[in-house]
């Protein structure tokens, strides 16, 4: 069982920027491929960003595309979300999910808030 831990939400303005990181544990996640969704309140939850296993492809929504940028560091066993030029737009529950084969997300995290006032 893989549990997965996110990290790095908070309230930020405007054009401002989070990082946001999954540690996973009880196993590493070399043999699982990673990716991000989000939630806003009334809103279904909805793809953000995904890094297969290698050779590493990465894959982002229109909306954060140019904005975010997930990446991986197998040496500490996580997982990150740079976010930059956040908008109000990107207010949600962050979720950090595994799985394998790619797009069978089957372990998620608990989720980290994300506020961005206007």
């Amino acid at each position: 069982q893989v549990q997965l831990v996110e990290s790095g939400g908070g309230l930020v303005q405007a054009g401002g920027s989070l990082r946001l990181s999954c540690a996973p544990s009880g196993r590493t996640f070399s043999s699982y491929h990673m990716a991000w969704f989000r939630q806003a309140p009334g809103k279904e939850r909805e793809f953000v960003a995904a890094i297969r296993r290698i050779p590493g492809s990465t894959y982002y929504a229109d909306s954060v595309k140019g904005r975010f940028t997930i990446s991986r560091d197998d040496a500490k066993n996580t997982v990150y979300l740079q976010m930059n030029s956040l908008k109000p737009e990107d207010t949600a529950t962050y979720y950090c999910a595994a799985g394998f084969p790619y797009g069978r997300w089957d372990y998620w995290g608990q989720g980290t808030q994300v506020t961005v006032s206007s």
